[in-house]
């Protein structure tokens, strides 16, 4: 699908990332008619005009859909060539995720998204820094998308290292940044060690919190665009035994 290139200085810096994202599943007005291949494989694509159209909200059950799907096991039969080749000269996902590199939370998979659907930053912990900063702001501001998800999961080894206090070369200073959420959780006489597994979990918990509270700190730019119902932010978590993501509101 061809498309103009920004006049703005913003417009032409970005040009790489305007084109077309995969719809799945969400409000129908923001929901292209489906188009399949002689397989019946999905390869509709979303277009600005359609990513525009979209709310936060939609975004947001766009995602319990296809998390839903992924839980279900029936997930969407999607062409993916067909969709690499139509988003080559851009995209317009919808959302932007902030989870951990942990291997088994792939976010596109367990939320069943397709090629172009959502920015993906990954980090160990989901922790925040100004370079991730920078990508919500690009996301959202620059990219137009609705959404930004702070995905943490079950039993995540940075939490874990953070909680012992493990010292590692560069590690240690990322796991420094989840201090503040492990100092925040209230003793409830547990053993307080990597080993307690509900109190690593009331810490994954309240590591989503600080990021999505860092977040509206460090960016006037999201911060207005949250306050102004531009974009939404919301926290999760995904439990690595059952597949299922469960949101937090902001």
């Amino acid at each position: 699908m061809r498309r103009s290139i920004l006049a703005s200085f913003l417009g032409t810096l970005l040009a790489a990332a305007v084109g077309c994202q995969s719809l799945q599943s969400g409000g129908q007005a923001t929901t292209p008619a489906a188009h399949s291949t002689s397989s019946g494989r999905d390869v509709a694509v979303q277009t600005k005009e359609s990513q525009s159209a979209m709310s936060p909200e939609d975004a947001l059950q766009r995602l319990r859909a296809g998390n839903a799907r992924f839980v279900a096991a029936q997930p969407v039969s999607r062409d993916l060539q067909s969709q690499v080749r139509a988003t080559a000269k851009g995209q317009y996902p919808y959302a932007v995720v902030l989870s951990c590199v942990d291997s088994r939370q792939p976010v596109e998979m367990i939320f069943d998204q397709g090629i172009g659907d959502l920015f993906n930053a990954r980090v160990a912990g989901n922790v925040l820094n100004d370079d991730i900063l920078g990508s919500l702001e690009f996301a959202c501001k620059a990219s137009g998308s609705k959404l930004i998800l702070v995905l943490g999961h079950s039993n995540c080894g940075a939490v874990k290292g953070s909680i012992d206090n493990v010292q590692l070369g560069h590690l240690s200073g990322l796991l420094d940044r989840i201090k503040p959420a492990v100092s925040s959780v209230s003793d409830d006489g547990g053993k307080h060690d990597s080993h307690d597994e509900a109190f690593v979990q009331r810490v994954a918990d309240a590591n989503v919190h600080l990021v999505m509270r860092q977040i509206r700190d460090g960016s006037p730019i999201l911060r207005e665009m949250i306050d102004k119902h531009e974009i939404a932010l919301v926290g999760g978590m995904y439990d690595l035994k059952t597949g299922r993501v469960t949101i937090y509101p902001e």
